[in-house]
């Protein structure tokens, strides 16, 4: 029974919301913005246990075992650095991220979906270039009609985004919550200000 409690406790996504940590990449950016590349406290504790991070930042708070005593690690860094992916997936999450979260008829963020600008019954096919983010209004206006039968524009074509780019994107849309120790790493390499 307690090893059933420890292993949910481990396992439940809940945990990430207590004490997450910010994971860095060898060259200390973020492996990602968005999502935020965060580990639930027990993954950082173990990776620092076995080497493959270093600890840059802490929480005030402790963890315990029989023998030993460890701060909650807020901030690590990998060790070997993780290349970054040059292709971005063409995934319902990138193409809302490629969008900002909006519909590219009207611009409202509410209620998303995807729309084919060429509508597949009309052969269009599933791609970068032809699938734009649209809320369940403007979609069901445009069904399987041309922009111009329609009477629709879009706010910009669409098309196939770059992984930096994405990455950038991705740092315009912060987490709901951040601890004061990761702002030194989410921002470090923007331009300042004169």
């Amino acid at each position: 029974m307690d090893g059933d409690f420890r292993t949910g406790f481990v396992r439940d996504p809940q945990n990430l919301k207590k004490h997450p940590a910010l994971v860095l990449n060898a060259d200390y950016r973020p492996l990602s913005y968005y999502p935020l590349s965060l580990w639930p406290w027990q993954e950082a504790v173990k990776a620092a246990w076995l080497e493959r991070v270093d600890i840059v930042a802490e929480y005030d708070q402790f963890v315990h075992s029989p023998t030993m005593r460890i701060r909650i690690p807020s901030v690590v860094v990998l060790k070997d650095y993780v290349k970054p992916q040059k292709r971005v997936a063409f995934t319902r999450f990138n193409l809302f991220l490629r969008d900002e979260f909006s519909c590219q008829y009207c611009g409202t963020t509410g209620d998303l979906t995807f729309d084919h600008v060429v509508p597949r019954a009309r052969g269009g096919v599933t791609s970068w270039e032809n699938v734009v983010a649209a809320c369940s209004k403007c979609n069901l206006r445009k069904g399987s009609k041309s922009l111009r039968q329609a009477g629709m524009s879009l706010r910009k074509p669409p098309r196939r985004p770059g992984a930096e780019e994405l990455r950038n994107m991705g740092r315009r849309f912060p987490p709901n919550y951040l601890h004061d120790s990761w702002l030194d790493f989410l921002y470090w390499d923007t331009e300042l200000e004169a």
